[in-house]
């Protein structure tokens, strides 16, 4: 085997490392640039040309195919049944006679440079399918990236091998990027167009703070517990509602952690966005009641016919049900898919007193960890916001836990 050969095939598998492609796929381009070389200098342009390398000394043969057909269209690569049969007798329609070529000791300068353009090429499409294949696998997940350039209001981020491209309709309002800034981002899409796969991050889609807490939370990743419904205001407020299908977890306290480790995590990467935990219940009553936390709700009418739902909290509650801006009630309607009015509780300035039913989750969780010996109990919702973790001090809820 001659140095040049050896040579050949150790760039082949340099190539191959250093762009991570399957050596059987360059080597099958590096085949198809042969045969179009061979083709140019020594065959015919209509000609089925194919070569054959072989791994292990660089040695490339060259084959000339010719297809038995019915009825021949093209005469350089087609023969009929009946001449085929004359070669030899067991052929038969769509076989492929194949034909060794003679060596060339060399291909002309036009064949030789066809040759590296084809290379070059197809071990870009290569590429390109290969990127494209790996983000597809993640396209709908948080993964880590980073700023690597701004132009205009767009920004592009590294994702290693390649690029996404953040619209400013994906970023967070008020969030500030630079250069160089590490970040999550979730992947909406990933398409394949002729300069390669383009890949669409986001920073405001809700399914960003359910991959934070997939990533943050075990028994939110191996479906213990589950995130039912998310609401999101990017920025500004989040409720999710979750629901625990072992008895023997409390949901809320699995998300938020111990001392709210697991929640800080996901909080440090949304910024100054307050997060609401919610449990979601069959009960449409409750459920929207717990929605609505951290306000204090009395009682609720249903109407099936409008979807719709008016709920009655005492006069002090009136504003924190409402929110700011309407926020706490337009994200109760969001999570719950109906719509809520707020209304004052009448009865409280006739100064007559409506029995309240006291609303009981139907399901009682417990949490792993016991504290003095004692059992906590599930809370129905609780809110957590950045300030929370940074002061060390006790989330706000619509319940108190025991610590």
């Amino acid at each position: 085997m001659s140095e040049e050969k050896v040579n050949f095939m150790q760039a082949i598998e340099e190539l191959c490392e250093e762009k991570g492609l399957d050596k059987e796929t360059v080597i099958g381009t590096v085949e198809a640039a042969l045969a179009a070389a061979y083709r140019k200098d020594y065959g015919k342009p209509k000609q089925i040309i194919r070569a054959k390398l072989d791994p292990a000394t660089g040695q490339a043969e060259m084959f000339k195919v010719t297809q038995i057909v019915e009825e021949v269209e093209n005469p350089e690569a087609e023969i009929t049944l009946e001449d085929a049969k004359k070669i030899k007798k067991s052929y038969k329609i769509s076989d492929e006679i194949i034909e060794p070529l003679p060596k060339e000791e060399s291909f002309g300068r036009i064949a030789a440079q066809t040759a590296k353009q084809v290379i070059i090429q197809r071990i870009r499409e290569a590429e390109r399918d290969m990127i494209y294949e790996e983000f597809k696998a993640r396209e709908h997940s948080v993964i880590n990236g980073s700023v690597q350039q701004i132009e205009g209001k767009n920004i592009i981020i590294s994702l290693g091998k390649t690029n996404a491209i953040m619209f400013p309709s994906d970023q967070i309002k008020d969030e500030k990027y630079y250069v160089g800034q590490r970040l999550k981002v979730y992947v909406k899409e990933v398409t394949q167009t002729s300069r390669g796969p383009q890949i669409l991050a986001s920073r405001t889609d809700e399914d960003l703070i359910r991959g934070l807490f997939e990533l943050e939370v075990p028994e939110v990743a191996n479906e213990s517990v589950e995130i039912k419904n998310i609401a999101r205001e990017a920025g500004s407020r989040t409720k999710i509602a979750v629901i625990a299908h072992d008895e023997n977890i409390d949901p809320i306290g699995s998300c938020v952690g111990q001392r709210g480790t697991r929640v800080q995590s996901v909080l440090a990467e949304v910024g100054e966005e307050k997060i609401d935990i919610v449990l979601w219940d069959e009960d449409l009553e409750q459920f929207i009641m717990n929605a609505l936390s951290p306000a204090k709700c009395e009682k609720i009418t249903i109407s099936s016919k409008d979807n719709k739902a008016i709920v009655y909290v005492p006069e002090d509650s009136l504003s924190l049900a409402i929110g700011k801006n309407g926020q706490n009630v337009r994200l109760a309607s969001k999570l719950t898919g109906w719509g809520i009015d707020i209304e004052k509780n009448e009865s409280e300035e006739n100064g007559e007193t409506d029995k309240v039913k006291k609303t009981k989750t139907k399901t009682k969780t417990k949490t792993r960890a016991k504290l003095n010996k004692k059992e906590k109990k599930s809370t129905q919702a609780i809110t957590i916001e950045k300030s929370d973790i940074i002061n060390e001090k006790p989330a706000k809820s619509s319940n108190k836990i025991d610590e």
